[in-house]
């Protein structure tokens, strides 16, 4: 595990910090120098490190990817490079679990080997995103074909994609979390829109980056596009998005730990009012809390990696790191702007965009009052049912 995360870190090192500037770009040029790199890291062997090798990637393990991840989120881009970008990371993953032969061949293969990109259909305007049993959207059988009417947005990925997964109700009359199922769709299936890309803090972006507004009208699918079996839509967004958190995590804790490496450097080599800033009790402060919090943030996190690897469902851990990690992240990311001052909110480093993708953290994969309450709730049954919390 070891030896593999040394070679991703050599590549960050050699391919991707000093490339950063160029691939944020978001044009054309960028777009050639992300294909060069991909096959960079396809020569290499680090491709799609999320997938085991018989799905086309390079995976061998849930708690080695985790690893992994915490090298690859140090830079935003780098995902990308990697081919374990989200929403396509989770996707494959899916598809690799609950796709027939005929979808894998059809969806999964050119998914994973970067030649499409895909999205994922969810969240609704009109109603919550964090209660998916409110879902408008509908897809109803007529013949041997499925009529999607839909309206998605936050459909992170959808500016380029050749197909989404949607998830829409098609058993109405089952119990609230058996009443959807996901359907896949092809982008170039008529009464499918790209409404817009939603600009987000700011920033509205391109391809695979970017969040977007979708609708489908009389959209017609075969039956057999649909992934699982019905009603399994909120057991295989579950199965999707437990893991999937962890990933975030890791990947928000190598953004933490760069970060809390610009503060030191920055602490170290910037004067003021007689002295380093480094000097100053305030930012040792900042320097001491962030490595606390960052130290208890990783252990918390490969705690429920391990666990997961176990077989173990690991609900509150999970529960517990992303709002944790989530408060973390947006904290030292915080602190290292303060001790940059201006600089820190330009794009000469890359704390400015580290920290406007991490607000999001405390909303996406369930705001953090539906994780801390899914903690309680469990923790306190626990207690009903006369047993203790063990923390080991």
């Amino acid at each position: 595990m070891e030896e593999r995360r040394e070679r991703v870190r050599a590549f960050m090192e050699e391919h991707v910090y000093p490339n950063e500037p160029a691939l944020m770009r978001e044009d054309d040029a960028a777009d050639a120098l992300v294909r060069e790199l991909q096959q960079k890291a396809k020569d290499a062997g680090l491709w799609a490190p999320h997938l085991p090798v018989e799905a086309g990637g390079s995976g061998s393990g849930f708690l080695e990817y985790a690893h992994l991840n915490e090298e690859i989120g140090r830079s935003f881009i780098a995902q990308l490079v990697f081919g374990c970008q989200a929403p396509d990371a989770g996707n494959a993953e899916i598809l690799h679990l609950y796709g027939s032969d005929e979808q894998k061949e059809r969806f999964l293969r050119p998914l994973v080997s970067g030649e499409v990109r895909s999205f994922f259909g969810m969240t609704e305007p009109e109603v919550a995103g964090s209660d998916p049993t409110l879902l408008r959207g509908r897809a109803v059988r007529d013949g041997d074909e499925w009529v999607i009417d839909a309206h998605k947005w936050f459909s992170s990925g959808a500016d380029g994609a050749a197909f989404g997964v949607v998830m829409v109700v098609t058993e109405p009359e089952a119990e609230p979390h058996a009443r959807a199922s996901m359907i896949l769709v092809p982008t170039d299936t008529p009464g499918y829109e790209l409404v817009r890309r939603i600009p987000v803090m700011g920033h509205e972006g391109r391809g695979w980056g970017t969040h977007c507004e979708t609708r489908f009208t009389g959209v017609r699918v075969p039956l057999s596009n649909m992934l699982g079996e019905p009603g399994a839509g909120f057991r295989i967004a579950q199965k999707r998005l437990g893991p999937g958190r962890i990933h975030h995590v890791m990947r928000w804790l190598g953004q933490m730990e760069r970060a809390f490496e610009l503060m030191c450097e920055r602490a170290l080599d910037r004067e003021a009012f007689g002295g380093p800033l480094a000097e100053k009790q305030t930012v040792q402060n900042w320097i001491a809390e962030s490595a606390a919090d960052i130290q208890a943030c990783r252990l918390m996190t490969l705690q429920a990696a391990h666990r997961l690897d176990e077989g173990n469902q690991a609900r509150v851990e999970i529960s517990l790191i992303k709002f944790f990690a989530a408060r973390v992240l947006g904290e030292v990311l915080d602190r290292a702007i303060q001790v940059h001052g201006g600089l820190g909110l330009t794009e000469d480093t890359p704390l400015a965009l580290m920290w406007r993708m991490a607000r999001g953290g405390r909303i996406y994969d369930g705001p953090d009052e539906v994780h801390k309450a899914v903690v309680a709730r469990r923790i306190l049954r626990s207690f009903e049912e006369g047993e203790s919390w063990r923390f080991t």
